[in-house]
């Protein structure tokens, strides 16, 4: 729909209604992104307003950011131009739950924490647990590929997504996957979609399988006096019968943000299964910690949601995701300390390689010559440092994706020119610049 007599605000207005597209000062303010600040905020309170949104904007050229919790914005690069603020909260129904086969399908402004309430009731939940996870839509916890301790067991998002349903940037409804009412032939669309950051299409509904609860769980935090002890004890684990669903390792400034004593390293382990197996995992476990000199304890009540909380943006500004094999975590563990201090959190899955990294507020120097000597240290294994949070002057003077191979990145470009050849959706933010 070209915009001629009428102005684009106006042309917004009708799409969404004029309750819904906001222009006064203090809420494009309120919705600005590394200070740079919108033209409109539009509010869709359902799939059709986003695809009207989109195809005005394609046929205007403007720029289109879409936000869920807001949680993940200081993720990636300054936005290269911003006029829209695509505000998804309020599309925040479930559209169809199916517990007999354990599959649910929502609206991409679902929150985690909302999801978890409506599955409770049945024993069932979605096994994604990112930083903040509650209060997190479910949209973007795929567009960002955000994942927790959980992930040992369950997966990442890609493992969980069955379908999707999304607006292309020129205002075009598609399906992918599961549910499939017309699909783009040729493309594993929910696999495109995780991680993309809203650049290829923006997701409205997400079809997820979902995993029964189980019957009983317990959490032991294992230390150890060297991080190098905890690839062997973490390999015990892994050989044993018991199926953690999570297995984390932490340095000594984490265990202390979580509230326990500190030690130079330690492995914290969830098991979650009938309760005769549960009763039976912390002897079991206070074996494997001791035949690696290491001691083991109960980790409380709560250990997760302390877990969650320990790298608050005011005492941790920054914060890496790196990368690399799981039997590297240690020499990445020292690394990080090495190069940021003691003061940093460290923290990961011993399963997945994924560690995060909490650093205190730094000069931008300290901070890039950080990024660069762990990315030296995971480049031979192809690992990577994502600057997964940062103040804006962090990552202009750092690339917050690090380097990328020349034929993968070549794929993005070409899959960024077919789906958004305007560049409509998050322009200038993803990897490369895309």
């Amino acid at each position: 729909m070209a915009v001629t007599a009428r102005s684009v605000g106006e042309a917004l207005r009708s799409a969404v209604g004029a309750e819904r597209l906001l222009a006064d000062p203090s809420a494009l303010a309120a919705a600005a992104i590394d200070g740079c600040v919108p033209r409109w905020v539009a509010r869709p309170r359902s799939p059709d307003h986003v695809a009207a949104v989109l195809a005005i904007a394609h046929d205007e050229r403007l720029a289109v950011t879409p936000r869920g919790s807001g949680s993940s914005l200081g993720l990636g690069h300054p936005p290269a131009r911003l006029d829209v603020v695509l505000d998804l909260r309020d599309l925040d129904a479930v559209v169809q739950y199916n517990p007999d086969d354990l599959t649910v399908t929502v609206q991409a402004g679902v929150t985690a924490g909302a999801l978890s309430a409506r599955l409770a009731p049945r024993r069932q939940w979605l096994p994604l647990d990112p930083l903040g996870g509650g209060t997190r839509t479910v949209g973007g916890v795929v567009a960002t590929n955000a994942s927790g301790p959980l992930r040992a067991r369950y997966g990442a998002a890609r493992d969980l997504l069955l379908g999707v349903r999304f607006v292309q940037a020129d205002g075009v409804s598609t399906w992918g996957g599961a549910r499939v009412v017309k699909s783009v032939s040729g493309y594993d669309i929910p696999k495109l979609m995780v991680g993309s950051l809203g650049t290829l299409g923006v997701l409205v509904e997400l079809t997820l399988r979902l995993h029964p609860m189980p019957e009983a769980e317990a959490t032991l935090v294992a230390t150890f006096p060297a991080p190098g002890a905890v690839p062997a004890f973490v390999a015990r684990v892994l050989d044993s019968p018991l199926s953690p669903n999570r297995l984390e390792v932490l340095n000594a400034a984490m265990l202390r943000a979580c509230g326990l004593p500190s030690a130079p390293a330690a492995v914290a382990v969830s098991v979650g299964s009938v309760e005769a197996v549960v009763q039976a995992a912390p002897a079991a476990l206070t074996d494997m910690a001791r035949a690696e000199r290491g001691e083991s304890a109960d980790a409380g009540d709560g250990f997760w949601r302390r877990y969650d909380a320990a790298m608050p943006v005011p005492a941790y500004p920054v914060v890496l995701k790196v990368g690399t094999l799981p039997s590297a975590i240690g020499e990445t563990v020292r690394e990080a300390e090495r190069a940021l201090g003691a003061g940093a959190v460290v923290a990961g899955g011993a399963v997945a390689g994924v560690v995060r990294i909490g650093v205190p507020a730094a000069p931008v120097t300290t901070i890039a010559t950080a990024v660069a000597s762990l990315r030296a240290v995971v480049a031979p294994v192809d690992g990577s440092v994502v600057i997964e949070r940062a103040p804006r002057d962090v990552r202009e003077a750092v690339d917050p994706w690090g380097p990328v191979d020349g034929g993968a990145f070549a794929i993005m470009r070409a899959l960024k020119t077919e789906f958004d050849p305007h560049g409509v959706l998050n322009p200038g933010r993803f990897v490369g610049g895309l």
